[in-house]
């Protein structure tokens, strides 16, 4: 399992946000390459990027950071946040960023989808942010009509290869992630699953670990000093 260790960007500053509230930020490094550094230095072979600017206003306002980010450590890098366009799609891509992923977008625009599935393959991946059962849309301020395990289901079908999965309930809450979510979607599901929201503890890792799933995103628990990054990194292989 492919651990990727999270830089969510404002401002050109590494933070943090609180089940997605803007309202409760905290700004946790003014230089997020710094951050990816030492991501590198722990054994970090993958980065998951999330412009929360770009979520709630559109384009790519920390390209500039992003790809300091991506020449400086030379790590696999993903990112998502606002990529409503063919045009920021590629803007990515083109620039050297390893995946890009669709969010509400892939929710709101299937057209939208399959064009960048077709044209990009394996590089495009999609975020299931996941609030009572339902698909959460536009930085988890709204709730679509789609069932979570359909939508899913609905991914795999239009050829998507990557799913990062949320339980918005679990993310930033330091309370352990939803292993019963991640048990099923594995059981499920053919694809390339990233378990998302309260992965706190070396347990969490281990325990989804175990369920082969492809990757887990660190976050909070990285920047609390609640996980030791180096050796969730080996549990994790």
């Amino acid at each position: 399992m492919i651990l990727f260790p999270a830089i969510d960007l404002v401002q050109g500053k590494a933070v943090r946000l609180f089940r997605g509230d803007y309202d409760q930020m905290t700004v946790y490094n003014d230089n997020p390459a710094e951050v990816a550094l030492d991501f590198k230095r722990c054994g970090a072979e993958a980065i998951h990027l999330v412009d929360l600017e770009g979520a709630r206003d559109g384009g790519t306002p920390n390209l500039d950071t992003v790809l300091r980010i991506k020449n400086e450590s030379g790590l696999f890098c993903e990112i998502g946040g606002g990529v409503r366009s063919m045009d920021v799609v590629a803007r990515y891509l083109d620039a050297g960023i390893d995946r890009v992923i669709l969010g509400t977008a892939a929710v709101t625009d299937e057209a939208f989808l399959r064009e960048c599935v077709a044209r990009y393959g394996e590089r495009i991946a999609v975020g299931v942010d996941i609030k009572d059962g339902f698909v959460a849309i536009k930085g988890w301020k709204e709730q679509s009509a789609f069932d979570a395990f359909a939508f899913c289901e609905k991914m795999q079908a239009l050829g998507v290869g990557t799913l990062i999965v949320t339980d918005i309930s679990k993310d930033g809450a330091m309370q352990g992630t939803n292993r019963v979510l991640y048990r099923e979607l594995s059981g499920r599901f053919s694809l390339n699953i990233e378990a998302s929201g309260g992965v706190s503890s070396l347990d969490d890792v281990k325990a989804l670990r175990a369920m082969d799933l492809y990757g887990a995103i660190i976050g909070k628990a990285y920047y609390t000093g609640a996980i030791d990054l180096k050796e969730a990194i080996e549990v994790a292989k």
